[in-house]
């Protein structure tokens, strides 16, 4: 087992791991200011992709955390690299307003209606999900366009316990349609991978803390680093008993591994 307080960069995931909601998780910001006063570094990398990271810039700074974009990951992120390598006349973007706002960044030629042309399906996190979304999506789905999605993620935690996340619609979308979309964020790899490459710390050097095991803890576990995984969010003791996922390091929140690294 390695060295926590040998760590320099640490990977956070955000819903259920540094806060609920607009309720900030205790030794949050203490456990920020420590990995920069011993000249390490935190990057956010988060599954939903319902935000933008300006939007996530707006959260934490009215929590308290001040951050800026390149502290910042997201699925989408993720997703709109994949896209670079594909070569699509028309994406139909299943989701946000600025899920839909960061694919058209990207340069991608989207729409969010039935139209000649398209050859792909992008769906994320969508909190503003209506019938006729999912109406569409078995249309295009029934016509064999590629089918991509941000995140597996079943749901998203809340201050009164959970929401249907991208991976449960993607379920419903199975269930009608017999088809299953391309991954793109946790558990894959390529988000952990990008930040390392991006700060240039060594694999050695970095962790990974997330409240999921089977995202979170298996995008670690799948990139060869250290993973902690904190009982403050949707995993269970219980879970981790049934999981082929395993962490390095297990705590019940945040102020733990505070504690513990200072201890």
């Amino acid at each position: 087992m390695s060295d926590l307080k040998q760590k320099k960069l640490y990977l956070l995931d955000m819903d259920g791991t540094l806060y609920i909601d607009n309720q900030l998780f205790d030794g949050t910001q203490e456990l920020l200011a420590h990995i920069k006063k011993i000249g390490g570094k935190y990057m956010f990398l988060t599954n939903n992709s319902s935000k933008s990271v300006d939007k996530y810039i707006e959260k934490l700074n009215s929590l308290g955390i001040k951050a800026e974009a390149d502290d910042f990951l997201t699925s989408t992120n993720a997703t709109v690299l994949y896209l670079q390598d594909k070569n699509y006349k028309k994406i139909y973007a299943f989701g946000t307003a600025s899920f839909k706002e960061q694919l058209a960044a990207g340069g991608y030629p989207i729409t969010d209606r039935l139209e000649e042309g398209i050859d792909c399906l992008c769906m994320g996190f969508d909190t503003e999900l209506t019938f006729q979304k999912l109406e569409d999506a078995c249309i295009l789905l029934g016509k064999g366009v590629d089918y991509i999605a941000t995140n597996p993620d079943w749901v998203c935690p809340t201050w009164y316990g959970y929401v249907p996340d991208c991976g449960s619609v993607s379920e419903m979308l199975f269930r009608a349609t017999g088809r299953r979309p391309i991954f793109i964020g946790k558990p894959q790899p390529e988000m952990a991978l990008l930040a390392i490459k991006e700060t240039g710390y060594a694999a050695e050097e970095t962790v990974l803390i997330g409240d999921r095991l089977y995202t979170d803890i298996a995008c670690g576990v799948n990139a060869g680093i250290s993973t902690i995984f904190v009982l403050s969010g949707e995993g269970t003791m219980e879970d981790l008993e049934k999981s082929d996922v395993k962490p390095e390091f297990i705590y019940q929140s945040v102020k733990e591994i505070l504690q513990d690294i200072r201890r």
